[in-house]
């Protein structure tokens, strides 16, 4: 056994010392009654039976004593509590090269990724999101919010420019993704990689097998058409890019962000096939809120249980017995009365 509050078992082990005091203080002063009345006028004066005055002040001594003892927390043994916690947060990296400009994904495929983040945002509820914008390296736009506000003005502002220029990298969106995250909150941590695409190279699928590692699905959502290529708009904004006089293509590659998907425990969608509430960003988030869920149902933690209702149950039974035992106002009346017939 143990205390909780063993400041309170001092107090406790002082009720028997108090109450042989009171017996000892009430003894002498009906003998001091014994001295100065009759003895047909003490009963008047101090009511209610002996025996039964007794029992009150057992009563109210062995109840303030385990009132104590209740207070002080006694505890033994060891009790499961299942617990659920609502907190979980989801990091958005989002590919912002330039061959996200293509327009084979209405009005483009940045564009379009930007509209159904949003939708996202309106799935997360309290759950906190962050941010990361990537090209050649992945750069946090916004760290982890509950500020919808902040949020969706950080999705807003979204360009080719939000990230340094170069070969669009895997590996380092899904690092930075990482590190904004809270290893010790992995179990309620997800990622949303959104690219059209890349290769493997680098650190891409290590990093994805350390996500796995962490508990963090990261699911993988390819924008674009896989079948043909889409022109990519010019830097000046005039036509489209063209290499030794031929217009540059790109389409979505699948393959990197499949492996990505299955080496994490996530899944992989295709956004530009999307066309079911099934496959949109929003339905994807409430797919990780099932996951976590089934999670939490399994989650408990043991703890030393509190036995304090043991000995506050009895205590109160008792106090409430010495307080009907009183007499209350009809002794100070009696007393009243005695003192009348003395004058």
């Amino acid at each position: 056994m143990r205390f909780a509050e063993p400041i309170f078992l001092v107090f406790a082990a002082a009720i028997p010392f108090a109450g042989i005091f009171w017996a000892f203080l009430r003894a002498r002063r009906e003998r001091a009654l014994e001295r100065l009345v009759a003895p047909h006028l003490k009963a008047r004066l101090i009511p209610g039976a002996p025996a039964m005055r007794g029992v009150q002040a057992w009563c109210i001594t062995i109840g303030l004593f385990l009132a104590l003892f209740s207070a002080a927390r006694p505890q033994w043994g060891m009790v499961t509590e299942k617990y659920i916690e609502r907190s979980r947060n989801v990091v958005v990296a989002i590919d912002v090269s330039r061959s996200m400009l293509a327009e084979d994904v209405r009005p483009n495929r940045l564009e379009r990724t930007k509209a159904d983040v949003a939708d996202l945002i309106d799935s997360l509820a309290g759950d906190r999101c962050a941010l990361v914008a990537f090209r050649r390296t992945g750069v946090v736009v916004c760290p982890l919010t509950s500020d919808h506000a902040f949020l969706r003005s950080s999705l807003e502002q979204l360009s080719p420019d939000s990230a340094p220029r170069g070969e669009t990298d895997l590996g380092s969106a899904i690092r930075a993704a990482l590190d904004t995250l809270d290893p010790a909150a992995d179990d309620h941590n997800a990622i949303i990689l959104i690219s059209d695409g890349g290769d493997l190279r680098g650190e891409a699928l290590s990093n994805a097998l350390l996500a796995k590692k962490r508990g963090v699905p990261i699911f993988t959502v390819g924008i674009g058409d896989p079948r043909r290529g889409a022109a990519i708009p010019a830097a000046d904004g005039r036509g489209y890019a063209k290499f030794k006089g031929e217009t540059v293509t790109v389409k979505l590659e699948e393959e990197a962000l499949k492996a990505i998907a299955s080496a994490s425990n996530g899944r992989y969608v295709p956004l530009a096939t999307a066309g079911t509430a099934e496959t949109t960003l929003g339905a994807i988030y409430r797919n990780f809120l099932r996951q976590v869920a089934a999670k939490e149902q399994n989650e408990a933690s043991e703890r030393t249980a509190d036995r304090y209702q043991l000995f506050l149950i009895p205590s109160l039974v008792l106090l409430l017995s010495g307080a009907a035992l009183s007499k209350g106002r009809f002794a100070a009346a009696g007393k009243n009365r005695v003192a009348h017939d003395l004058a």
